[in-house]
């Protein structure tokens, strides 16, 4: 059963989360020869400015 968890800072659509956890899916199928069915991916929505990077809020 995979679990993959993929953060992203900002907003994302429906449509979008959607092709992600698509894409994901499909690739841990083709590579892995895991079933769709036992896949899980969660969409974490980071806030802009709770994220930094090189020290600096992504907002910013």
């Amino acid at each position: 059963m995979p679990y993959v968890e993929v953060k992203v800072a900002g907003n994302l659509s429906k449509d979008q989360k959607e092709k992600i956890s698509q894409g994901i899916t499909n690739v841990l199928k083709d590579v892995a020869g895991k079933p769709p069915e036992a896949t899980y991916v969660v969409i974490e929505e980071v806030s802009r400015e709770n994220w930094a990077k090189g020290g600096k809020l992504l907002d910013s």
